[in-house]
């Protein structure tokens, strides 16, 4: 039996990373809910860099500035790795993943131990570079996303 991957497979060339033109930036066990972090990401997935970290800088969440700091180390890596300008980059994929769950003891009366949760997330932010694809093939910025 042979198995077909589908048009929607994570593993084919569709959604495989160019790494000519993309550079990511990883933070792993941010201490913050998924939930949380998602709220943010969901704003800002697919806007340029720029409109970004106005964004960012304006909204009042606490889980903004880890995500801005991520933004801040990806548009860095694509400056000095790969030498691309910072206006002509947007954010092609971002997302979260849960991460290790931290649980302590809180103690309580009569001896007891009560269970504090504290959850963690990955996130992962992918920056894009669209000059590229504009003086190659004359799509305009929309068309990519």
């Amino acid at each position: 039996m042979i198995n077909k991957r589908k048009k929607g497979d994570p593993y084919t060339k569709e959604y495989a990373l160019d790494p000519y033109t993309t550079v990511y930036a990883l933070g792993q066990h941010i201490s913050m809910s998924t939930h949380k972090a998602r709220r943010i990401i969901e704003q800002i997935r697919g806007r340029s860099y720029e409109e970004t970290l106005m964004i960012l800088e304006l909204m009042p969440y606490r889980a903004c500035y880890p995500i801005l700091k991520l933004i801040y180390s990806a548009a860095a890596n694509a400056r000095h790795n790969m030498g691309f300008n910072e206006t002509d980059l947007i954010i092609s994929k971002a997302e979260v993943n849960e991460g290790a769950t931290v649980k302590k003891l809180k103690p309580q009366a009569r001896g007891r131990g009560y269970l504090i949760k504290r959850s963690t997330c990955h996130i992962t932010i992918v920056l894009k570079n669209i000059s590229l694809y504009e003086e190659s093939d004359g799509y305009s910025k929309y068309s990519i996303l």
